[in-house]
């Protein structure tokens, strides 16, 4: 299949994850010929590349990011249709196998009975070659795939899509289990991101169980108004990242696996995530109970504590945060602790969170049983939004400056309030 006259496109918008600006639309007007995905486009593939950028490929075009204008393909991957003469791909998936460095992160592309392989949009030797070669017991042409790591599949794994039928790859012995999952659709396309697995079909998206294929909410579900940004459509619950001249935040945390998440109003962001994209969500997507936003968070021992008013909500984090019987809880049943709280953390590896109410800290052993709160020590500041321990030390946010202290006994002693900083792209993923 030829492809369209090579047109240059100054204009590509960078996706989110690059913080680059958003068009009000993502599609150029200048060339009635293009493809819009805001019309509603069945895609052909989606994959994140090694960076996080997000591809969607349609034909012989292709977007990059959540934002990003229309491309040629070729212009990114120039061998697919140099080398192969195909005019669009069938599926792509982006590698995990974090034991064998020389394929984790590379981007694998399907095209009738081939396989590409490349690194940094560059075409590893050696390809294309034939699905089998690298692929045993995988089929051609397929339908869709994508990247499914072990403690989300029961081991590094793939799931190829050809029909109903669900081919399960394990990366690493090699060897394939067939499922037959007819109450999904036939999937063009799939994506894992942030953890969850969707299945692309015609211009929408269904949410699906990786090992089970169960499909739990309300789907299919329009993918305008979630991975593109197209008018009249909403995105990431219409939410917009705050420059950090202008963050205000209410809680922040980082649960046991490394998850950090921050708390502003009546969503959240994962942090953790840039090699996904950073975009914010309503609170309720993650933690439904919490209807009316969160006052503070701390995590302890695999569970994550959300506070709201006078009431503490505990969440199983390996449960995909699920409330724990009996939560939530009054402060005073749980904490020993009454009135209103305006922060809380614990550090790594330790037993003891610390409250913040006013410019009073007080500081309680979960360890312990019965709760006992200890004598409240003064702090050379009030107004604290959200406070953060890790590695590196206490970070107190207030507005979009921040405090830094070494050790929970530093800053208990310490009577003189430090020059504050402000708040960085790098720490919250706030626009510059």
């Amino acid at each position: 299949m030829e492809l369209l006259t090579k047109t240059l496109f100054l204009c590509l918008a960078l996706a989110l994850t690059n913080g680059g600006p958003v068009p009000p639309h993502d599609a150029p007007v200048n060339d009635a010929a293009l493809p819009d995905r805001c019309e509603g486009i069945e895609f052909d593939a989606i994959t994140p590349d090694e960076k996080g950028n997000t591809f969607f490929f349609k034909g012989s075009h292709l977007w990059m990011g959540f934002h990003g204008a229309v491309q040629l393909a070729n212009e990114s991957f120039k061998e697919l249709d140099d080398l192969h003469h195909i005019g669009h791909v069938d599926a792509a998936f982006r590698m995990h196998n974090v034991e064998n460095p020389d394929d984790h992160d590379h981007i694998y592309f399907f095209l009738d009975d081939k396989v590409f392989s490349y690194y940094n949009h560059t075409l590893e030797d050696g390809y294309p070659k034939e699905i089998q070669e690298d692929f045993p017991g995988v089929p051609s042409h397929l339908d869709a795939a994508v990247e499914c790591p072990k403690g989300e599949c029961m081991a590094d794994s793939v799931l190829f899509f050809k029909g109903h039928d669900v081919h399960v790859y394990d990366i690493n012995t090699k060897t394939v289990k067939t499922k037959t999952w007819p109450h999904l659709p036939v999937c063009t396309s799939a994506l894992r991101w942030l953890e969850h697995y969707y299945c692309f079909h015609g211009h929408n998206f269904t949410r699906f169980n990786p090992v089970t294929g169960v499909v739990s909410g309300a789907y299919p579900k329009d993918a305008r108004h979630y991975f593109m940004k197209c008018p009249d459509y909403g995105h990431g619950g219409d939410y917009e990242v705050p420059k950090c001249s202008e963050v205000k935040l209410n809680a922040i945390t980082t649960d046991d696996a490394g998850k950090s998440y921050s708390f502003a109003g009546p969503v959240y962001m994962r942090l953790d995530t840039r090699h996904e994209g950073l975009h914010a969500f309503p609170i309720t997507r993650a933690w439904k109970e919490m209807t009316n936003g969160v006052d503070a968070a701390f995590s302890y021992n695999d569970n994550m504590y959300l506070i709201k008013d006078d009431h503490i909500y505990i969440y199983k984090t390996a449960a995909h945060y699920t409330l724990i019987d009996g939560y939530p809880k009054t402060l005073k049943e749980e904490l020993g602790i009454e009135g209103h709280v305006d922060a809380a953390f614990v550090c790594p590896d330790q037993h003891t969170v610390y409250v913040i109410q006013g410019r009073m800290m007080s500081d309680v052993d979960l360890s312990a049983t019965p709760r006992t709160v200890n004598m409240p020590v003064p702090l050379p500041m009030s107004d604290i939004d959200a406070t953060l321990c890790n590695a590196d030390g206490i970070y107190l946010f207030k507005g979009s400056n921040y405090y830094r202290y070494v050790t929970p006994m530093i800053l208990a002693m310490s009577r003189m309030t430090p020059q504050p900083l402000p708040v960085t792209n790098a720490m919250l993923g706030c626009q510059d």
